[in-house]
């Protein structure tokens, strides 16, 4: 069985029972990265009182080498084995691996279970006080300025509010990008959530970089872009088009466009009639 297991996003006592025991029990550990993954088994072991053995094997499974451990070595391994995939801090599949060992499970007929836990875009979601129903994850932007622009346009002419994960390195750029596409777009930011110098901003980019001249801004960021205000009235339909007084080709035009029919047999409809 392969079971996906969450980690603390920074607080460690956001760790669950069931984490640990599933820990305990694994016979094989797959990580991110093999130092982050037994650095967090010292831990709960120093500060938790519970010990998960450091000498089980661990295997380092990423973004750049995932597709080996589906082969029918692995296949053969998760059907006979107890093996967990750990992230390095957060949801495995929401912006770290997993995903395709979940449908290397799916496809073969591998047992597999995932736990819930600790995840950034939900967390910071909450905590926004957005009301609303729907929203989009985009996760990190490009790195580059030039392949920023077009998705950051798109982002803030969303229906849906828009969750990214940002670096410290370029969270004043992505404000500063913001600002001069539209400043009147309000925004929530909260940096380290969980740890100790969680903080949170919310309003529009130009007052959170006045803001940020005051801040510590170093560590990683969650920015909620609110959705763009839609004002929606009543769908035209065919029996107002009928009634509208205007000259026979333009109202054949219009009620082809809305009904797919053809411009010419509306419009030699509408004169025999």
């Amino acid at each position: 069985m392969l079971t996906f297991v969450p980690t603390p996003i920074g607080n460690l006592l956001d760790i669950s029972f069931r984490t640990l025991h599933v820990l305990k029990d694994a016979e094989l550990i797959l990580c991110e990265d093999t130092r982050v993954t037994k650095k967090l088994f010292n831990l709960i072991d120093q500060k938790l009182d519970f010990k998960i053995d450091n000498q089980k094997e661990f295997l380092s499974v990423h973004s750049h080498n995932e597709s080996k451990y589906t082969t029918e070595q692995y296949i053969d391994i998760y059907k006979t084995k107890n093996v967990v995939y750990v992230s390095d801090a957060g949801m495995p599949c929401v912006s770290d691996p997993g995903a395709i060992l979940v449908q290397c499970c799916i496809q073969n007929n591998i047992p597999y279970d995932v736990l819930p836990g600790a995840n950034a875009l939900l967390t910071a979601y909450a905590m926004s006080g957005f009301n609303k129903k729907e929203f989009t994850f985009y996760g990190f932007l490009p790195h580059k300025a030039i392949n920023r622009k077009s998705p950051l346009s798109d982002i803030l002419n969303s229906e849906y509010l828009t969750i990214l994960y940002e670096s410290p390195h370029r969270i004043v750029q992505l404000l500063e990008e913001i600002k001069n596409l539209d400043n009147t777009k309000e925004l929530f930011l909260v940096k380290e959530l969980t740890k100790m110098y969680q903080k949170t901003f919310k309003g529009v980019a130009s007052t959170i970089l006045e803001d940020f001249k005051n801040s510590d801004i170093r560590g990683e960021w969650v920015v909620i872009v609110d959705s763009k205000e839609s004002s929606k009235g009543e769908s035209i339909t065919l029996e107002d088009l009928e009634d509208l007084k205007l000259p026979p080709k333009q109202k054949a035009k219009l009620i082809a466009k809305l009904t797919g029919k053809s411009v010419k047999d509306i419009y030699n409809s509408i004169l025999q009639s």
